[in-house]
């Protein structure tokens, strides 16, 4: 007989799925929680995270959460590399883009643990890019129940679940609550990060002094090609005035 695995990054579509699935065990049998711990996540989510582990441990249901082999700032700042386009230097940079490094890392680890396992993975139903990563036996409990990103997060929020930080919701100001440092985030989650999260940003501008490359590229007929997180502070500066 199969396991039954959640895996869970405790945002809102993977939450949704968590509660869904102990909602319904005779539809979605659960054996077991996985959570890959980066140790870069928003505090909003080890905070979802602490909540649910009562919960779990009320039902009998195993808890487990993977690391990265290394610490996330060694392979982003430290470790040595070598590759065609840049020669040898130290640590992948910035994670996000074509250099998702760590999610591969987080992808890798979660299907080792999970071999033979039926896996619950959080995609939402308007997530249709995602679909493909269904294979062999990974379902998604919210595409099965036609639950979209917007439904997932009011269902979390109604059962008293939010992702406050500095006194705003996460949902509220970022389209995706991934890790803190991902630079998948855009120019209006950027922005927001320097509003309503000064303690995050100062901590992405610590990591622009150590990594060569911009944190994104963006071009604007007025400020031209820039994308260096001490340059998108002076913008956000000049605009606040």
């Amino acid at each position: 007989m199969n396991r039954h695995i959640a895996e869970v990054s405790w945002g809102r579509d993977s939450l949704w799925m968590l509660l869904y699935v102990l909602e319904h065990p005779e539809q979605y049998p659960l054996d077991e929680v996985v959570f890959y711990d980066t140790g870069m996540e928003f505090q909003a989510i080890y905070n979802n995270r602490n909540k649910m582990l009562y919960y779990l441990a009320q039902r009998g249901i195993k808890y487990t959460e993977l690391y990265p082999d290394n610490p996330f700032l060694y392979d982003m700042l430290e470790r040595p590399i070598e590759s065609k386009q840049k020669g040898r230097h130290n640590g992948y940079g910035w994670c996000g883009g074509r250099c998702r490094w760590g999610t591969t890392w987080k992808t890798q680890a979660l299907d080792r643990h999970a071999a033979g396992a039926v896996q619950y993975i959080g995609i939402a139903a308007d997530e249709a890019h995602r679909r493909a990563e269904l294979t062999g036996t990974k379902r998604s409990p919210l595409i099965e129940q036609g639950m979209t990103e917007a439904d997932c997060l009011q269902y979390c929020r109604d059962r008293g679940y939010t992702w406050t930080e500095n006194g705003v919701d996460l949902y509220d100001i970022l389209d995706r609550v991934s890790c803190w440092c991902c630079c998948n985030k855009n120019l209006k989650e950027l922005r927001n990060i320097w509003r309503y999260l000064p303690e995050y940003w100062e901590r992405l501008i610590n990591l622009q002094e150590r990594i060569e490359r911009p944190f994104k590229k963006y071009k604007n007929k007025k400020y031209g090609e820039y994308g260096d997180l001490r340059t998108l502070q002076k913008i956000f500066e000049q605009e606040e005035k």
